[in-house]
Order: C-alpha cells, then sequence, then structure tokens
C-alpha cells in the first residue's frame, strides 16, 4: 500500500514537472527566473519520491515462511 501511494505522488509530481516545463518553453523572459526556481523545485520533489519508491522496492520483505 506504502508503494503504491508514493507511486501516486510520483505520477502527480511527474505531472507538474512537464506542466511547468512546458510553461517554461512558452513564458516571456520576465516569467522564466520564476518558473526556472519552481521546475527546480518541483524535479527536486520527483527525484526525493523516486528513491523512496525504489528503496520500498528493494526493501525485503519481513515475511515468515511456513
Amino acid at each position: 500500500m506504502v508503494i503504491r501511494a508514493l507511486a501516486t505522488e510520483l505520477y502527480r509530481a511527474q505531472q507538474i514537472v512537464h506542466k511547468l516545463q512546458d510553461q517554461f518553453e512558452t513564458a516571456p523572459l520576465a516569467q522564466r527566473d520564476r518558473l526556472r526556481h519552481e521546475l527546480k523545485r518541483a524535479q527536486a520533489e520527483c527525484d526525493q519520491l523516486r528513491r523512496h519508491l525504489e528503496a520500498r522496492k528493494e526493501a525485503p520483505l519481513n515475511r515468515r515462511k511456513f
């Protein structure tokens, strides 16, 4: 369940990154600096979520074998 929640959050973060990238490409020069900072923050969040998700997927499950 935790993996599913992380995957959902990662997907949401990726959508925000793509949206900001599109806005940055078409933005006037006056707005690009603000968008660049937002994009870097969103990419950092995406990277962090991706690392958490990968760590959860690689973590051994503490299940007993019967």
